[in-house]
């Protein structure tokens, strides 16, 4: 369990980068997760042909982890727009919702009991979000991107709880992340007619960034958080993943001075989700969560 909560708070970390580098990188939501997938994918091929683990899977098994993998494009889509609609600060902090869809959709899916704890921490985190944001219709738009991407994130981890107990993660993240390219790259000539660029070429930082975005903030960050969730139950996973914010929002201080437009709503807000966070984490500790 030790190892499991290392490895899900090294992931949670890295993915505090996420959002920095999607308001760095100059290319619209959806060119930055067609090239964040397309790098990925290429990577984690040759990676796994480089060590001969390679797993060819029949159509049977491809299409459920496929699926899966359309919905994390699609959270990513979501995500980005959110940051670019708004800031890395709003973006990051409505994907704290996660949580709160995870406690309703996994006993759904997984046809369990609903959690009465979990959803009083997942109150306690969207407590924390609309203290934060006060209903400021300035960044609406942001706000709802977010929100629809936050429910996506639910789905994709709730999804993977249930293939990792088949496959092993290397295999997953491969044809979740190839597949969302895929189906991405299929839906590429619309979404660029309703949302013309002047290129679709990265600049030379851009290539930096999405780089550094594809190798350690997707492939190495997933890997991690997928083996974590062997142990841990998806509730506490996306619940600790709300704590990507914090790292997100400080490096945006310091890069992007968003603590200009923030006022004290926004830290009582991110103490609410902190605590829910806290509390989870000492249930876990008592062995009063599933794992």
């Amino acid at each position: 369990m030790k190892k499991a909560f290392l490895q899900l708070h090294l992931s949670v970390f890295l993915a505090g980068f996420t959002g920095i580098l999607g308001k760095l990188i100059s290319l619209n939501e959806g060119l930055l997760v067609w090239y964040r997938l397309l790098i990925t994918s290429v990577t984690l091929y040759i990676l796994f042909r480089i060590q001969g683990t390679f797993k060819k899977l029949p159509w049977k098994d491809i299409l459920p982890i496929g699926g899966t993998g359309v919905i994390v494009a699609l959270h990513w889509l979501f995500f980005y727009g959110s940051i670019k609609y708004s800031n890395v600060s709003i973006g990051v902090i409505c994907f704290s919702l996660t949580s709160l869809f995870t406690a309703i959709f996994d006993p759904l899916i997984n046809r369990r009991r609903f959690d009465v704890a979990e959803m009083l921490l997942s109150m306690l985190t969207l407590l924390g979000i609309l203290l934060i944001f006060h209903f400021d219709t300035q960044y609406r738009t942001g706000i709802i991107i977010g929100i629809i991407s936050a429910m996506f994130a639910a789905l994709f981890t709730v999804f993977n709880k249930r293939l990792i107990k088949r496959f092993d993660t290397y295999t997953i993240t491969f044809y979740e992340l190839s597949t969302g390219f895929i189906v991405l790259s299929m839906a590429m000539p619309l979404y660029l007619y309703l949302f013309p660029v002047p290129s679709l070429l990265p600049s030379s930082p851009d290539i930096i960034y999405l780089l550094v975005l594809a190798w350690f903030c997707t492939v190495l960050m997933y890997l991690l958080s997928m083996s974590a969730l062997k142990k841990i139950s998806p509730f506490t996973v996306n619940l600790c993943f709300n704590l990507e914010p914090v790292y997100s929002i400080v490096m945006a201080f310091l890069l992007f001075h968003e603590n200009k437009l923030l006022n004290n709503a926004f830290y009582a807000g991110l103490g609410c989700i902190i605590l829910s966070v806290g509390l989870q984490m000492l249930r876990v500790a008592k062995g009063k969560t599933a794992s």
